[in-house]
């Protein structure tokens, strides 16, 4: 095989581009954010401006050429699928992906489509986010969701230990007990409804907790690294190999 030189692009070898919201948190390992959570390398950019308050909380628009600019970059430099650390980006799902020739999954709740086909009518999907408040009917549609009776949500916005790090970027972030939040609201959850076969965590510090909450309420859980892994295994197949 004969290789030619990209020019510009500093390094080689990844699949995956990551996008981050300009923001203070932690990254700990299986944070989307942190790049031992991969058994494959990954790259990232910042989005300039792209605050959790103006993502979040006021669904800034005026934010999508910044997003576009910003996967345009790790489009240069050769990945093969562009992701984000924040499920309420797929605001910008389909103006960024029309930008590109790049797939793009900027959020793990692009998995809803593939879940609610799997569910028979009267089974649910349990949606775990950072803000109940701001997942509205509009983004699940974005995401591809057909019927909104299909999904339950909680929010963790008003448990202290995620919201303090998380959401007000306090700095400083104690894992034990932000599990603990995550699994309590899980258990709440399929109390209450269930119906409730499946469980997604939108926020991207949510993957880090997702065998607790597994564990806790037997359920599949999906998050961000199940959406990012599918499309990493997907741009680099292998061969197989066995007995015949």
């Amino acid at each position: 095989m004969r290789y030619k030189i990209r020019p510009g692009v500093e390094s080689y070898g990844h699949a995956i581009g990551i996008l981050l919201v300009d923001c203070s948190t932690p990254f700990i390992p299986g944070d989307v954010g942190n790049a031992s959570t991969y058994r494959y390398p990954v790259l990232y950019r910042t989005v300039p401006d792209v605050t959790l308050g103006r993502l979040i909380e006021r669904g800034d628009e005026s934010l999508i050429q910044n997003v576009i600019d910003s996967a345009l970059e790790l489009q240069k430099v050769g990945v093969r699928a562009i992701t984000s650390d924040c499920g309420y980006m797929v605001r910008y799902q389909r103006k960024v992906a029309a930008a590109l020739d790049t797939p793009v999954i900027l959020s793990s709740l692009l998995q809803l489509p593939m879940i609610e086909q799997t569910l028979g009518a009267h089974r649910k999907v349990g949606i775990i986010c950072a803000n109940a408040a701001r997942l509205t009917p509009e983004l699940l549609e974005i995401a591809g969701l057909r019927d909104m009776s299909k999904v339950v949500i909680r929010g963790l916005e008003k448990c202290p230990n995620f919201r303090g790090p998380i959401l007000d970027e306090t700095g400083s972030l104690d894992q034990e007990a932000i599990e603990a939040e995550v699994v309590s609201v899980a258990l709440e959850l399929v109390q209450s409804y269930p119906e409730v076969g499946v469980i997604l965590l939108e926020c991207s510090n949510l993957p880090p907790y997702a065998a607790a909450v597994q564990a806790a309420t037997c359920r599949m859980v999906f998050d961000f690294t199940t959406l990012i892994d599918s499309f990493q295994y997907a741009s680099q197949r292998q061969r197989f190999v066995g007995i015949y």
